[in-house]
């Protein structure tokens, strides 16, 4: 077993560790050990994901007019999705002879730019043409990375359900707003982490509640009042007091919950049912480290957003699958498929590929469906297949891309982040590790000026109705001005659209449930959200209740305002 080192990551000059069970995994797989620290492995992946940031552009092929998550600048080929999953198109049409005169990246690059890409990823979704990254999906708006799921609005991260608006990282939820992490749970507004809870509002780490309001730490309770026990008729009365309608109310309620959540107890991590395992939002894991996010799966390492995986690392949204290293969006029974982005499915023994599906042996290619041993989308036989691959890696050795920054991109590195088809300003890693202009502008990644937006605002935001109950069903004819006013007026790095429309869905939601109707755009709103979530790192910390030594990994960074205590502690103030 080779031992622990300590390297610098040639993107951010930082040193980290590489242990033995590591190396192990490099050399199941054959890659060499990573150059790069696993923060910026993450950063790095993400800049090739884009969920939210949609373009208008034409459909290369039958020229309809289609929204794309690509710009419709004509650098890319881009189908609508039946042109994308018809015949009438052959990937190995865009084959290439491999060129031993320049690096591979290079070669990949000019590749990918030239094989059509699907506008979207919508596979079995209904009605559901404003939203990305769907997977049995029904009347869902402005929402992306959804499962199974019906009627989610301006959401992210949902898996099986129903009528939720403004979540992010919910399952199995009904009638949900405003929450991050949750299960189970139907009727809960403005909450963070809360599970198979109903009726309630404003809560923090509760599990098994009804008709509770702006409390944290409870479990199986109800009618409990700002933190109070209080009798049923007693909590209706405090209940009927508080027009949650009223946005002024609103807004006062809001930094009463950010104190609560401050000052409650923050167990170390949130994990459940696992076991040897690190990390963050953590269910049914064995011998899992530094995962985020992660179900149902078994050793795994530097993994998020994930379920049903065996023998995993470094990989990202990815369902089903064992054996796979440095990837990101899309899978479902892949087998040893690395260094590689939005595999379609049935991938086996693949490295370096994107869109493709039901293959094997696949290097370099982009689009490949049904297909086996082939390199830059050019057919091989299996015995030159396998003479020519070694050659390529030592040749990737010889000749590495020459990236931005001083970065240098041999075998065993993920695709390039100078690469990437996304802006990293329009891409996922922005929702990790924000930048500015010109933060995004020194590293040298990708960055696109936001589109100028001047629309024809019909009311300002501060001009509206504070309570929701007076707002007329003509405000579905407006345009609202959005409180961070874009990107021109405030330097606003959330992706601000200006100004934004309401849909009649969530105006009769907003009533019924008696919330007021948002002073900010989409966009704004989701980054709003993302503050609720801990970063995809880990601190080594000491439990924080006086008396107790006990220490662990958490992903509350040292010098924070919460009180962070180990599970045994926890486990003894919460029940």
């Amino acid at each position: 077993m080779a031992s622990t080192e300590t390297k610098v990551c040639q993107n951010c000059k930082e040193s980290f560790i590489i242990d033995a069970s590591d190396f192990d995994f490099y050399k199941k797989i054959d890659v060499p050990p990573p150059t790069w620290c696993p923060e910026c492995r993450l950063m790095r992946r993400y800049a090739w994901r884009n969920e939210r940031t949609l373009y208008k552009a034409a459909c290369g092929n039958c020229k309809k007019s289609i929204f794309s998550v690509y710009p419709g600048d004509g650098k890319l080929t881009v189908f609508c999705h039946e042109c994308y999953y018809s015949d009438s198109w052959d990937a190995l049409s865009y084959g290439r002879d491999y060129d031993f005169s320049r690096p591979f990246f290079e070669q990949a690059d000019e590749l990918l730019r030239a094989v059509p890409q699907p506008n979207l990823w919508h596979m079995n979704s209904v009605n559901s043409p404003y939203s990305n990254v769907t997977k049995d999906a029904k009347d869902c708006y402005l929402s992306y990375s959804i499962v199974g799921s019906e009627e989610a609005f301006y959401c992210k991260n949902v898996d099986k359900s129903r009528q939720v608006f403004d979540c992010l990282n919910m399952m199995e939820c009904e009638r949900c707003y405003g929450s991050t992490f949750g299960t189970l749970n139907y009727d809960v507004y403005c909450s963070v982490y809360v599970r198979s809870s109903l009726n309630s509002a404003f809560l923090f780490d509760c599990v098994n509640c009804q008709h509770c309001f702006m409390s944290a730490n409870l479990r199986n309770r109800e009618y409990v009042f700002y933190g109070r026990q209080l009798t049923k008729e007693q909590y209706q009365d405090e209940m009927g007091k508080i027009n949650t309608g009223s946005y002024k109310t609103f807004q006062g309620l809001t930094q009463d919950f950010i104190k609560l959540y401050t000052g409650a107890l923050h167990k170390y991590a949130n994990i459940i049912k696992s076991v040897n395992s690190t990390g963050h939002a953590l269910s049914g894991i064995k011998n899992g480290k530094s995962c985020f996010e992660v179900f149902d799966s078994e050793d795994v390492r530097y993994v998020g957003r994930s379920l049903n995986l065996k023998d995993c690392m470094d990989t990202n949204n990815i369902a089903g699958a064992e054996l796979i290293y440095e990837y990101i969006s899309g899978g479902d029974a892949d087998r040893n498929l690395k260094l590689s982005v939005a595999s379609n499915g049935a991938l086996l023994d693949c490295t370096y590929t994107g869109w493709c599906k039901s293959s094997s042996n696949l290097f370099g290619c982009f689009g490949v469906r049904n297909k086996q041993y082939c390199i830059l989308n050019k057919q091989y036989t299996k015995e030159e297949y396998e003479k020519m691959v070694p050659k390529i890696i030592a040749h990737m050795d010889a000749m590495p891309y020459q990236g931005k920054g001083g970065r240098v991109y041999k075998y065993g590195e993920f695709f390039p982040i100078e690469l990437s088809p996304f802006a990293y300003n329009g891409s996922v890693a922005q929702e990790y590790y924000p930048f500015s202009k010109d933060e995004l502008l020194t590293r040298g990644y990708n960055y696109q000026e936001p589109e100028e937006k001047h629309p024809n605002i019909d009311i300002k935001p501060a001009d509206l109705p504070d309570d929701s109950a007076l707002i007329s069903d003509d405000i579905l004819k407006k345009t609202i001005g959005c409180e961070h006013a874009g990107p021109s007026a405030g330097g606003c790095v959330h992706q601000c659209t200006a100004a934004f429309r309401l849909t009649p869905q969530e105006l009769v939601f907003y009533k019924r449930a008696k919330l007021p109707i948002p002073r900010q755009c989409p966009n704004c709103r989701h980054y709003a959200r993302l503050a609720w979530r801990n970063p995809w790192k880990l601190w080594h910390r000491q439990c924080m209740r006086p008396g107790c030594s006990n220490e662990f990994e958490t992903s509350y960074a040292p010098g924070r305002r919460e009180m962070v205590y180990c599970e045994q502690c926890y486990n003894a103030e919460v029940v």
